[in-house]
């Protein structure tokens, strides 16, 4: 596969903007770039067991500058933005950088470029998700999983909180 169809196109959304047309994520802004822009956001289910072992485990390269890990059930003003531009959380995690923002498996396939090949969760997140068809095909999967042990935990889903 060629890095071409490994960066495959993602549309993020810039803030108080419509969806700009997708452009190749190696023609986008580098990591270094999106570092110098107050660093990166991810915006979690803080009561999802997988969620939070996920923004807990996996490091991101140290270029991407400081990492603000936001619990979605927290009223953070970032979650206006994300309310904004009507992203479901139940549906997919969000992710800021550099004024951009992706959604779900978007989300998922932007971290894995960025993340750090140490350590076997982080190696095997970044083999995974780096491939977007794998990401698009393994995130609703995800998704249902994370709602199934909500769920079964007792805990309500973001819509129901």
């Amino acid at each position: 596969m060629s890095a071409d169809e490994r960066d495959r196109d993602l549309t993020p959304v810039e803030v108080g903007k419509s969806p700009k047309p997708a452009r190749r994520l190696s023609e986008r802004r580098s990591s270094a770039e999106v570092a110098d822009e107050s660093g990166l956001w991810i915006v979690y289910d803080g009561d999802c067991p997988f969620c939070s072992s996920y923004v807990r485990l996996y490091r991101l390269r140290e270029v991407t500058g400081r990492v603000h890990l936001i619990d979605a059930r927290t009223d953070h003003p970032i979650l206006r933005e994300v309310r904004t531009l009507g992203f479901d959380l139940d549906a997919g995690m969000a992710v800021k950088a550099a004024g951009h923002f992706y959604h779900g498996a978007e989300a998922l396939h932007f971290l894995a470029i960025l993340g750090a090949g140490d350590g076997l969760f982080n190696a095997l997140n970044r083999a995974l998700f780096r491939h977007p068809r794998l990401a698009n095909a393994l995130y609703p999967w995800m998704v249902r999983g994370r709602l199934l042990t909500l769920r079964l935990l007792g805990r309500s889903t973001l819509g129901e909180a």
